[in-house]
C-alpha cells in the first residue's frame, strides 16, 4: 500500500523534469520561426489522442510563458504556474498515458526515447519569432480562458482550442494590437556650429 505514493511522486518528479528540460531547451534554441505542425501520431486510442491534446496545449502555453514576457499585461507567467496547479491531474495523466502509448509501439527503452523526443518536438513547434506578437496574445487569451475550465475538462477545451491557437503563429489582428506603434516625426535642421565662419571658435 505504501508503495502507490511513490510511484506517483516518481511519475510527477518525471513529469517536471520532462517539463523544465524542454523549457531550458527553448530558450537555449532560440527558435527564429515556427516549425510546421507535427504530424498526426498514427494508431492513438481515444484517450491516448486527448492526451496528446492536453500535452500539446500545455506545450504551447509554456512556450508562451518563455517567450511573452515581454508584456507584463499578458501575464503568461503566472497563468500558466495556475493553469499547472488547476489541472494538475489531467496534464499528470496526458504525460502517463502518452510515454504509454510510445512504449506501447516502441518498447520501454526505445518508446521512452521516443517521448522524450515528441515532448521536445512539441515544445519546439511552439516557438516562433516572426508571429510573436500574433502567438503572444493568442496564448495569454487562451490561458485565462482555460483557468475558468473545471477540473477533469480541459482534454475537451484542449482539443476545441488548439486548431484556433495553432493559427495565430501564422500571424493576426493581434500583431496589430500588440506592436509597437512607431510614427514618423519631423526632426528641425540644425545648423553646425564648427562649420563655415564660425568654424573658428570651435578649434
Amino acid at each position: 500500500m505504501r508503495m502507490a505514493p511513490k510511484k506517483k511522486a516518481t511519475g510527477m518528479l518525471r513529469f517536471a523534469r520532462s517539463v523544465g528540460a524542454v523549457c531550458l531547451l527553448i530558450t537555449a534554441s532560440g527558435a527564429s520561426a515556427a516549425l510546421p505542425p507535427p504530424r498526426p501520431l498514427l494508431g492513438m486510442t481515444q484517450k491516448e489522442a486527448n492526451a496528446d491534446a492536453v500535452w500539446t496545449m500545455r506545450a504551447g502555453l509554456n512556450v508562451a510563458a518563455l517567450q511573452c514576457q515581454f508584456s507584463p499585461f499578458l501575464a503568461t507567467v503566472p497563468t500558466y504556474n495556475a493553469l499547472l496547479r488547476q489541472h494538475s491531474d489531467e496534464l499528470a495523466d496526458a504525460f502517463k498515458v502518452m510515454t504509454g502509448y510510445f512504449v506501447r509501439l516502441q518498447g520501454p527503452r526505445a518508446g521512452q526515447r521516443a517521448f522524450d523526443s515528441y515532448a521536445t518536438r512539441t515544445n519546439q513547434n511552439w516557438a516562433t519569432f516572426d508571429a510573436q506578437y500574433s502567438f503572444c496574445g493568442a496564448a495569454a487569451l487562451t490561458g485565462r480562458q482555460a483557468l475558468y475550465v473545471p477540473k477533469g475538462k480541459f482534454g475537451e477545451f484542449a482539443s476545441t482550442e488548439l486548431a484556433r491557437l495553432r493559427t495565430s503563429l501564422a500571424g493576426s489582428s493581434y500583431s496589430q494590437v500588440l506592436a509597437p506603434r512607431l510614427d514618423w516625426v519631423s526632426v528641425p535642421t540644425l545648423n553646425d556650429p564648427c562649420s563655415g565662419k564660425s568654424a573658428r571658435s570651435c578649434r
